[in-house]
This record gives C-alpha cells, structure tokens and sequence, in this order.
C-alpha cells in the first residue's frame, strides 16, 4: 500500500498523457470524418456495466468518456441489487463488442492510474 501511495503521482500522468494521446486520436477520427466525403462514424448506443463502482468512480469515468469526440455518456442506470450500468454513445467503434472493450479499458486504466487500492 506505501508503494502504491509512492507511485501515485507518476502513475496519474502516465494515465493523462495516455488519455491526453486518446483525446488527439479520436479527434482526428472526427475531423476526419468531418472533412472527407462519406461517412466513417457507425454510431451506437452500448451499455458498460460497472459492477460495484462508487458514485466518484462513476463520474470521473463519465467525464472522461465525455471529454473523449466521438463518444457521449447518456446517462447511469442502477440496476437492481445496487450495481450499476453507464449508457454512452459511440460514433466511431466498428461493433458493440469493441466499444465496450474500448470503455472497459480506460475504466481499467483510470483505476491503476488514479486509486491506491484498486477498485472502488
């Protein structure tokens, strides 16, 4: 646990330098799409269910996905036996199967970036 107290601050921005590098990526997506003829983007709404996750946890990670063009947090759903499911619009990922695993993956990395303890 001193460790992982430790290597907080380093841990923090290697995430925002990651995330800062997915926010570049998904604009170009965008801008892309907005500048050549035809369309790119296959939008469609996936549902990530977060388990356990604690309300901070729950809107860090839908200010992320917000911040991110190209996807937009619809809204929390609580399901239940009290875990929880976000909604979020996604333009630009080719099935449901790897917006999910997109989502999963910045879910996962916001937690060893930004915890002390693993999962809220």
């Amino acid at each position: 646990m001193i460790l992982r107290a430790l290597t907080l601050p380093v841990r923090a921005v290697v995430f925002l330098l990651w995330f800062a590098g997915q926010v570049v990526l998904s604009s170009a997506a965008v801008l892309a799409d907005v500048l050549v003829s035809g369309r790119r983007s296959t939008p469609r709404v996936v549902r990530l269910d977060l388990a356990d996750a604690g309300d901070h946890h729950v809107t860090a990670l839908g200010v992320l996905v917000t911040l991110t063009p190209g996807t937009l947090v619809l809204g929390v759903v609580e399901q239940p036996g009290g875990t929880r499911s976000v909604l979020v619009h996604s333009m630009y990922h080719r099935d449901e199967t790897t917006a999910v695993a997109d989502l999963r993956d910045l879910d996962d990395r916001l937690v060893r970036g930004l915890t002390l303890g693993g999962r809220p």
